[in-house]
């Protein structure tokens, strides 16, 4: 089963307005501590002052240390601030019925239920029969440094995103039913330009059913938020903060990558060429692949379409039939010799930057080349979490993402 517990102690927005001024994208959405700089001068009042507290300076020189003492102490000071501030109120014993929808997309969007996920869940090695299941490597120090903000600040406020399989689709009927019943809290625009909707759900009995609702899910993969849920256990918290999504509400953009070549990288096309089938593309109109096993390559003014061969994955294994995985073994470590995806001379690049970006990027010499792959399916995520493998590195990109600051969890 899933457990999600209403917050004893939350943090709201007041009101759409406040909404407005508050929201951010989470921590790990930014390709540069300068976008995240660039966007508090134009939301100023924004959670990023507490989540990202080395990049409220002046100027982009006086960005600081991430997790120093100094920036830590600046995210104190800014969240003291907050909860005194008339843009937040506070509510106890709540739970929220969150929908995401996309430009286009209103017919169909993305509706799911907030709270508190247990801790004790977390599927691990030590917990192999743990209900809620991850599938990406944790990076100690990278999980380690939301700990510290979370214990500084008192305040959870990085969002989970789980999806649950909802198989007869009750879950997705009862939040929606809700939604349609009752005028939202509150709703806000992103920077993409999807709106958010809000209902804080207050009454004991509609919370007790809607968590009956969840509890009858066997398991939920974590889609958004590995480290965010690895912090809380880090911290020994019962609880970490979640919404819990139908997964057939989900969807999964591309997640592409620029590459800086090694100086010994040799005749890259003649590499590609033992590994993949390649077909070079007309002309230099930015391709971005759509289907399994379509990948674009960038390089030299030039689009080139690769199609893995026999033999370059294993179909029967869920993380090597996924592109990312095919692409960091066949071409980062075969042909370039990038043999850990966290070389810093591959920059991951999620669905925020299209392909053409990335073209503009190799086309001004910051980078020898781009790679752009297709979306992973929700068939193919689940897969890979049923057969408890790891995701590739940056792999997937769930789109909409979940706004940070709209409902926050106070915690000793």
């Amino acid at each position: 089963m899933i457990t999600l517990d209403p917050i004893a102690h939350a943090l709201v927005a007041a009101d759409s307005r406040a909404a407005d001024a508050l929201g951010a994208p989470n921590y790990d959405e930014f390709q540069s501590d300068r976008e995240v700089w660039e966007l508090l001068r134009q939301r100023p009042f924004s959670v990023l002052r507490v989540t990202m507290p080395h990049c409220d300076v002046r100027t982009p020189e006086d960005i600081g240390e991430e997790g120093s003492k100094a920036t830590l102490g600046r995210a104190v000071a800014n969240m003291a601030r907050l909860m005194n501030d008339p843009m937040v109120r506070k509510a106890r014993e709540i739970m929220w019925v969150y929908e995401i929808t996309r430009p286009g997309h209103e017919d169909r969007s993305q509706i799911g239920l907030g709270g508190l996920a247990l801790t004790r869940e977390i599927r691990t090695p030590q917990n192999p029969g743990g209900t809620v299941i991850r599938n990406e490597g944790i990076r100690e120090e990278k999980a380690r440094g939301r700990a510290t903000l979370t214990q500084a600040t008192h305040t959870d406020m990085g969002t989970v995103n789980l999806a649950v399989d909802d198989a007869g689709g009750s879950f997705e009927a009862a939040l929606r039913a809700h939604a349609s019943a009752n005028p939202p809290s509150f709703e806000t625009h992103d920077e993409g330009g999807n709106l958010h909707h809000i209902w804080l759900v207050e009454d004991p009995a509609t919370i007790e059913t809607l968590r009956g609702i969840v509890a009858r899910e066997p398991r939920a993969y974590v889609a958004d938020g590995n480290h965010r849920s690895a912090a809380a256990a880090m911290l020994g918290y019962t609880h970490y903060l979640a919404v819990v999504f139908p997964a057939s509400t989900m969807t999964i953009a591309p997640y592409n990558r620029l590459v800086q070549l090694p100086d010994d990288a040799g005749d890259l096309v003649e590499g590609v060429a033992r590994r993949f089938e390649i077909a070079p593309q007309a002309d230099r109109v930015p391709f971005q692949p759509e289907r399994s096993h379509d990948i674009g390559l960038y390089h030299n003014r030039q689009w080139l379409h690769l199609r893995p061969k026999a033999g370059a994955y294993d179909p029967a294994d869920a993380a090597q039939d996924i592109d990312a995985d095919i692409v960091q073994r066949c071409i980062m470590d075969e042909c370039l010799g990038l043999h850990d995806a966290r070389d810093g001379r591959i920059t991951y690049v999620g669905a925020n930057r299209d392909a053409a970006w990335l073209q503009a990027q190799v086309d001004a010499g910051t980078h020898g080349l781009a790679i752009t792959l297709p979306p992973v399916t929700m068939d193919q995520f689940i897969r890979v979490c049923l057969q408890d493998k790891l995701m590739p590195p940056k792999s997937t990109w769930f789109v909409p993402k979940i706004r940070s600051g709209l409902v926050m969890a106070m915690v000793e």
